[in-house]
């Protein structure tokens, strides 16, 4: 059966848009290697049930930026995944501005979790050099939940944390992403389109861990919100 013209048009626009994408990503501004900046692994659902949020999003990822300046910077690897098996990624990128403008261009599809395809890019990407932690943004999780964690651990074992945040209070994914986050020694905490400021305040305690380490994240919530004091404590048990 051949495409009507509405597949047709369809089709031919998501190729435009992975075609930008990628001479967006072929434009950023590569990282050199041994730099002392943290590395942190910016994840993020793609999937259609996030799309009134993805702009949300988009906004808040700079703020991890500007918490980092303070703490010797940031390198970001942006990686995103929709539809029907699409998974992308940045190279990695010191230059905020560069990725909050190619994240701007993304548009949300309908399709499945790929949280699995996630964890072993990040295992990948930390056997080729060390990264600090990865941060996780989503609402579901429609994957084996056993494979999952055991990869989760795998991250703890290289003190690689992960971050969850979650959107919504779907509550399967829910328990997943509090037994991934406590397997990677890392933390889980849950926001909505109501509290902006929350995720944007946890997302700087990550970035102030990414780059100045447990200590910074110490120093950093002594003064900071109770969400982002029960990020640390989940951190230290």
């Amino acid at each position: 059966m051949s495409d009507s013209p509405k597949d047709i048009t369809t089709k031919v626009a998501a190729r435009s848009e992975v075609s930008a994408f990628l001479q967006k990503v072929a434009s950023l501004p590569a990282v050199q290697k041994g730099s002392g900046a943290g590395r942190l692994l910016f994840a993020l659902d793609a999937t259609a049930s996030r799309e009134q949020t993805w702009d949300q999003a988009t906004q808040l990822q700079s703020e991890m930026f500007l918490a980092a300046r303070g703490q010797g910077g940031l390198q970001i690897q942006l990686t995103y995944f929709r539809g029907f098996a699409e998974f992308y990624k940045t190279p990695w990128c010191s230059d905020a501005m560069a990725l909050l403008g190619l994240m701007s261009g993304i548009a949300c599809r309908a399709g499945t979790t790929q949280l699995e395809r996630v964890l072993h890019h990040a295992l990948a990407e930390n056997k080729s050099q060390r990264i600090h932690c990865v941060v996780y943004v989503g609402d579901a999780m429609e994957e084996n939940a056993d494979v999952l964690c055991q990869l989760a651990g795998q991250l703890g074992l290289l003190n690689v944390p992960l971050f969850l945040f979650q959107e919504g209070g779907d509550l399967r994914a829910q328990q997943t992403f509090q037994t991934m986050a406590k397997l990677s020694r890392g933390a889980w905490s849950r926001f909505d389109s109501a509290s902006a400021a929350q995720l944007r305040e946890l997302l700087r305690a990550v970035a102030v861990y990414a780059s100045g380490g447990r200590q910074a994240l110490e120093h950093f919530s002594a003064s900071a919100s109770p969400a982002v004091q029960r990020l640390t404590q989940q951190m230290r048990s």
